[in-house]
């Protein structure tokens, strides 16, 4: 992780509720969360779908546009005060001309596609009650960092229903 936050010759402050990047935008950063918290989320006709958190000592990215140069449907917003480095694609290709670093980059890709995989696999089978209890294991510090009602989003349920399976 530390090879990424090197590259960063930038640090940008975002304040709570701002906008990193809207639907629409080609973003080819990649982000290192200093401290605070972001979300990802796509906005369809009725509500906002939360896909991704990050918060210190995370990468954050809009993998779509990112690796295709093209606008996306995400959007990237402060949840609070977030202090990120930012590093730019072209940093990122300079660094991968190295093979180790190349292997390093392909191991980080591997387990955020890993990661999106069970997330797919919670919305797509679970319980509300099991997606709680497999998001509790996989990320305990999610429930430090980030407010209930986006946890709430993010597993599909309503803020009552998280409540409740918190209580239990």
């Amino acid at each position: 992780m530390n090879e990424i936050i090197d590259l960063s010759d930038k640090t940008i402050t975002i304040d709570r509720n701002e906008y990193l990047k809207v639907k629409g935008s080609i973003d080819r950063n990649v982000y290192y969360i200093i401290s605070g918290s972001l979300r990802i989320f796509v906005l369809d006709e009725y509500e906002e779908q939360i896909i991704r958190f990050g918060y210190k000592d995370n990468i954050i990215v809009a993998l779509d546009s990112f690796l295709t140069g093209k606008p996306s449907e995400l959007y990237i917003q402060a949840i609070k005060r977030t202090v990120i480095k930012v590093v730019s694609k072209q940093q990122i290709d300079h660094f991968l001309l190295s093979e180790t670093n190349r292997n390093w980059w392909i191991k980080i890709l591997e387990n955020l596609v890993l990661q999106q995989m069970e997330r797919e696999i919670d919305l797509l089978t679970n319980s509300p009650k099991e997606r709680y209890q497999r998001v509790l294991k996989r990320s305990p510090q999610l429930f430090q960092e980030i407010p209930n009602r986006h946890i709430a989003n993010y597993l599909r349920m309503s803020a009552e229903t998280l409540s409740r399976l918190k209580k239990s």
